[in-house]
């Protein structure tokens, strides 16, 4: 690959640099936004048990599914209180990092997204 083809433009606020751009970075798993109510997998494993029902009322800290990963059991618990809207795996399956395992609706919306306040300057 010639110099001029692993260039590229990068826009920052300062103005538009030109870079090359590693193969590390290239590859980088894109960012995925965070979606309220998805219960997704930590870690990878066998789904154990799942605790919960479609539609069952669920309190936040409830377990929802026991995943076994490296011979432990990891409790997934509810992130709030709400519904369980959908079950996306069964006993038994494999389950991938990230992969979604269950859906929860919150009937008066009360998941709330967590604002970080902007950082304080260092003067």
């Amino acid at each position: 690959m010639s110099d001029e083809k692993q260039l590229r433009h990068l826009a920052l606020e300062d103005g538009i640099f030109e870079t090359r751009i590693t193969r590390k970075f290239a590859r980088r798993k894109p960012y995925e936004k965070h979606v309220p109510g998805v219960v997704k997998a930590v870690i990878p494993g066998v789904v154990s048990e799942i605790a919960t029902k479609v539609g069952s009322e669920v309190k936040r800290g409830e377990t929802l599914i026991i995943l076994e990963a490296m011979k432990m059991l990891n409790r997934i618990m509810a992130p709030f209180e709400g519904r369980v809207k959908a079950i996306h795996v069964a006993v038994g399956k494999k389950v991938v990092k990230g992969q979604v395992l269950i859906e929860i609706e919150s009937d008066a919306l009360l998941v709330k997204e967590i604002r970080r306040k902007p950082a304080k300057p260092l003067l």
